[in-house]
């Protein structure tokens, strides 16, 4: 049933975003807004997406007669809202704000809602750059707070408060820290690239008193270009991805809580279409191949993402 509810949901915001590029066009998470992570915008430069990220989780190993404090969302739907802006060479700035819908099936009836989600504002570095015939090798770093913007009030059917988990929002400060590096060129072949993406997201306490674990993400994409026109106004990425997904313990009231974290390695498939210049949209499709078995742990099973980024230029 709730494979039922994914589907009709993506259905439609896929209808809504090709509608979207109709009307523009004579829009793993995969990676983001941009085929290739590394890069900032260009100076001067503006980038509006919008991406919508499906993810589905197991349950926990033993089946809960109540809703474990620790539990995660056996569904969750995010919406982002991106806004880029290159305000100097080498550097841009980033707002993501989320709306999020989380439900869980662990018990019944079903329990869940939907809030705004926690926003983040984050700076990118672009501190290597370097240019061959083979193509561009760049690297950048990412950092910025995580605010408490979002919904953390949602209930359940025996109108008590969901666990802090459970919530769109988390009510506490946290601090996003990444890394990422392109290599175009790999083998000497212009239109095939390696792309990495690797961040940490790292906690505070917030709502209930509850510190959810610190994350580690790494996503590695291996993309290549079969389509390129040669005004390089449309072009076609696609190719496998990579990632490994590690949440470390939650804290209640000081109480660490064994076997609520763990580590999963997903496998899949992302491809992005260039429409014109400056649009692209994308697709992505990833998929669990090995996960650990804590006793509270609940590893993501299955993710799916898709978006749509135009980018435009605010000032010289």
């Amino acid at each position: 049933m709730r494979f039922r509810t994914s589907l009709r949901i993506f259905c439609g915001q896929w209808a809504l975003l090709s509608f979207a590029a109709i009307l523009y066009v004579p829009t793993a998470r995969a990676q983001g807004a941009a085929p290739e992570t590394a890069p900032p915008l260009f100076p001067g430069g503006g980038l509006v997406s919008y991406s919508s990220n499906f993810t589905t989780r197991g349950l926990m190993s033993e089946s809960p007669r109540n809703i474990p404090t620790t539990a995660r969302p056996t569904f969750e739907h995010e919406g982002d809202f991106n806004f880029t802006w290159g305000f100097y060479r080498d550097f841009d700035l980033t707002v993501l704000v989320p709306v999020v819908t989380n439900h869980f099936d662990g018990i019944a009836p079903t329990v869940g809602g939907t809030g705004l989600g926690d926003t983040m504002a984050l700076v990118k570095y672009r501190f290597y750059r370097r240019d061959s015939q083979r193509g561009t090798t760049q690297a950048s770093v990412t950092a910025g707070p995580k605010l408490p913007t979002g919904r953390t009030d949602l209930k359940g059917t025996n109108g008590l408060l969901l666990p802090a988990t459970l919530q769109p929002g988390s009510g506490s400060t946290d601090f996003f820290l990444g890394a990422n590096w392109t290599y175009t060129g790999l083998f000497n072949l212009k239109r095939l690239v390696a792309d990495e993406d690797f961040h940490s997201l790292i906690r505070s306490q917030g709502t209930q008193q509850t510190r959810v674990g610190d994350d580690i993400e790494s996503r590695f994409w291996l993309s290549y270009r079969p389509y390129e026109s040669k005004n390089v106004t449309r072009e076609w990425f696609i190719g496998p991805a990579l990632t490994y997904l590690h949440s470390g313990d939650d804290d209640i009231a000081g109480v660490t809580q064994k076997g609520s974290g763990g580590d999963v390695l997903l496998a899949g498939v992302t491809t992005y279409v260039g429409l014109r210049p400056g649009m692209h949209v994308w697709f992505g499709m990833d998929w669990d191949v090995a996960h650990s078995t804590g006793a509270q742990f609940m590893p993501v099973r299955r993710h799916i993402s898709f978006g749509v980024t135009q980018q435009f230029r605010l000032h010289l």
